[in-house]
């Protein structure tokens, strides 16, 4: 019979106990998360274990293991089930973080919703609202259905407990931070709380099966609160962004044993709920019934998304020495630069005037890509003179000038032929743009300077 040895100690130290940071001598402001007054004096135990136990259950050969347990399961929403890479597989913990107010609570709700209707029992455990307050959120965006549960616990106990009594194939905890155990010290949302309760909730979802949907916190700087021990445990990481006076919400994947993690989904937040945009291209482009000047379209990749965008700029003369250079959803030093490529190389005047530069929709554009747009929409405006319509362009633009190649372009050019657009500037490539559509028509570019020609044409 094997015998089971171990050994112990305590080593005194220091930890805060904000973020779990330690250190062997006390200081008064902690050297991770910059927190005063929070270090103090705490045994750290390190045990080792040298012996091995009865095996219970015999590895087995993974050939002979059924994958089909594993298999996806639709959530009823497109673009969730677009970013998981198929929907939700069975004993999968899903972590969902965003910003408050974003629309976390919402779109889990809408799932819960979704896929209580297809006659599995959900359990929605909330420690942040009471069952009547979301019950009054389930109403406004129709998510009320018959095999959804709601439970307002703050206690991890008596959540594991209704887990054992309603036995769900889904669980939904909002929020991982807000639930705690009576069996751990600190307060509700601690490093050592959220430890034991994300621990706790795995172990369950693994041995019966089912899957969780767990929202984070986020911090100042738009991580995920509470110890990265978190995202380790958990398999897939996602993140809920968006502006907090746009419509818009896209949702990414941060981390996904499952599938890739290149890809986005975009959802409409509205006062009747949320919604999944299969096309949300026309949040970004505006509609006008004459072509107008200083406007230029782009096609800009999220993930392996290709998504339009507009970009807008106005020019006008300066009334002082130093011209005013504002710019809204557009990396503001790249624009900068831009305009200096404009009149060093292209002999676009334009240390005179005040300029400013927007994207269409509040849409954050940061890919290099974009850099032929936002230098077309300049010059655009600076001639006063309408580009083609019909007509989108993507490239990145260099100091010297040149237009370099970027990835995806026949991609890029599938995507505008599909919603109507006939012309595409794009970037010279070695390869050429691949297969061009019927009734597209596409122009290379090696230089800045012949990009502008189509305000001369």
């Amino acid at each position: 019979m094997a015998s089971k040895t171990s050994r112990t100690s305590k080593t005194p130290a220091y930890k805060c106990a904000e973020c779990g940071w330690s250190t062997v001598k006390w200081v008064g402001r902690c050297g991770e998360c910059q927190a005063w007054g929070t270090v103090e004096e705490a045994g750290v135990t390190v045990a080792r274990t040298t012996a091995a136990t009865t095996v219970l259950e015999p590895a087995r050969r993974i050939a002979e293991v059924d994958g089909t347990t594993a298999a996806f399961l639709p959530t009823g929403v497109d673009e969730l089930d677009r970013v998981l890479g198929g929907g939700l597989v069975p004993g999968a913990v899903i972590l969902l973080a965003g910003e408050p107010g974003v629309g976390k609570s919402t779109l889990l709700l809408d799932v819960a919703a979704k896929f209580a209707r297809t006659g599995q029992d959900v359990l929605y455990v909330t420690g942040e609202e009471s069952a009547a307050q979301v019950k009054l959120r389930a109403e406004r965006i129709d998510a009320v259905a018959h095999s959804l549960y709601l439970s307002a616990e703050t206690d991890l106990g008596q959540a594991l407990g209704q887990v054992e009594k309603l036995e769900p194939k889904l669980l939904i905890v909002d929020s991982v931070q807000t639930l705690s155990s009576a069996d751990v010290e600190g307060s509700a949302g601690g490093v050592s709380q959220v430890r034991e309760v994300a621990a706790s909730i795995i172990a369950a979802a693994k041995r019966r099966g089912m899957t969780t949907l767990l929202v984070g916190h986020v911090t100042k700087d738009g991580s995920i609160a509470g110890p990265r021990l978190l995202e380790h445990l958990v398999d897939v990481v996602c993140q809920f962004e968006g502006e907090r006076h746009s419509r818009l919400r896209l949702l990414r994947a941060v981390k996904n044993r499952y599938g890739a993690t290149d890809d986005v989904g975009c959802f409409d937040l509205n006062e009747a709920g949320i919604e999944g945009l299969a096309d949300p291209s026309g949040l970004f482009v505006s509609r006008t019934r004459e072509p107008v000047s200083g406007t230029c379209i782009t096609v800009t990749m999220e993930g392996r998304r290709p998504l339009l965008a507009e970009v807008q700029s106005l020019l006008a003369e300066s009334a002082s020495s130093q011209p005013r250079r504002a710019t809204s959803g557009l990396d503001s030093s790249r624009v900068a630069m831009l305009l200096a490529v404009l009149q060093q190389r292209a002999g676009c005047i334009l240390h005179k005037d005040d300029s400013y530069v927007a994207t269409v929709g509040g849409v954050k554009l940061s890919e290099p890509a974009t850099d032929l747009a936002v230098a077309l929409a300049v010059a655009s405006a600076k001639a006063r003179k309408a580009l083609p319509q019909r007509l989108i362009a993507f490239g990145e633009v260099g100091l010297a000038g040149e237009v370099r190649p970027v990835p995806g372009i026949n991609q890029r050019i599938l995507e505008a032929q599909r919603l109507g657009f006939t012309h595409a500037v794009v970037p010279a490539s070695p390869n050429g743009p691949g297969p061009i559509p019927e009734g597209f028509s596409v122009r290379e570019v090696a230089h800045l300077a012949e990009a502008l020609e189509l305000l001369i044409t």
